[in-house]
C-alpha cells in the first residue's frame, strides 16, 4: 500500500472544489488554486459556509496555514 503524503493530496485537489474549516470555525468552500510549503492556500470562488448553507460569497481569498484545521475534496 501507498502512503500518500500531505502535499500529494493537496497537488490532486489542485483546481477543484475543497471544503476547509478554520481555526475560527468558519468553514470555507472553493476552487484550490495554489498552495506553498506552509500550507497557505489560496481559493477561487469561495465562499463561506453556515452548516451546508451559503451565508457569504468572498471571491478570491488567500488563507494562512496555521489557520486551518483541515482541507477535504467535496
Amino acid at each position: 500500500m501507498t502512503q500518500e503524503r500531505p502535499f500529494d493530496l493537496l497537488n490532486k485537489a489542485l483546481g477543484q472544489q475543497v471544503l476547509i474549516r478554520m481555526k475560527s470555525n468558519m468553514i470555507i468552500r472553493g476552487r484550490l488554486k495554489s498552495f506553498d510549503m506552509h500550507m497557505n492556500l489560496a481559493l477561487e470562488n469561495a465562499e463561506e459556509l453556515e452548516g451546508s448553507e451559503l451565508k457569504t460569497k468572498i471571491g478570491t481569498i488567500v488563507l494562512r496555514g496555521g489557520n486551518i484545521i483541515f482541507v477535504s475534496p467535496v
